[in-house]
């Protein structure tokens, strides 16, 4: 017997990310940025749900991680591309780091995921250093 999720978010990067990345391209100082954008684009998935978050990526999308919201420690978001994306770095309790890169919507997904700490540790999930 499965337990009911409540999906919040379920996709890729955003496409934007990819756009300026293939633009600056054609620089050949550039292109290591292009082809982190093409795998990104291609393989890394996110699915934030009200019961944990999932990132799928790795060479051909192989690797998955979950985590539960009662392991985070820390949230803290960083926006990019005039603000229409941004990343978030999900801090563990055991100190090891979740990045989440080129996420779309990525103020509504900190809330979310703030506000889903605090409900399940009664602590505040969130970090005064936020810079979105």
């Amino acid at each position: 017997m499965a337990i009911k999720e409540e999906t919040f978010y379920e996709g890729g990067p955003h496409i934007g990310d990819l756009i300026i990345n293939i633009l600056l391209g054609f620089t050949v100082i550039c292109l290591p940025l292009t082809v982190g954008a093409i795998v990104r684009s291609l393989w890394l998935r996110y699915r934030i749900t009200d019961r944990r978050i999932s990132v799928t990526g790795g060479w051909m999308g192989r690797d998955r991680t979950d985590i539960i919201y009662s392991e985070i420690v820390k949230a803290v978001k960083v926006p990019r591309g005039l603000g229409l994306w941004g990343d978030m770095v999900l801090t563990l309790r055991d100190g090891s780091r979740l990045e989440l890169r080129s996420l779309p919507r990525f103020r509504e997904i900190y809330d979310y995921i703030t506000e889903n700490v605090e409900a399940r540790t009664g602590k505040p999930g969130g970090s005064s250093k936020s810079l979105g």
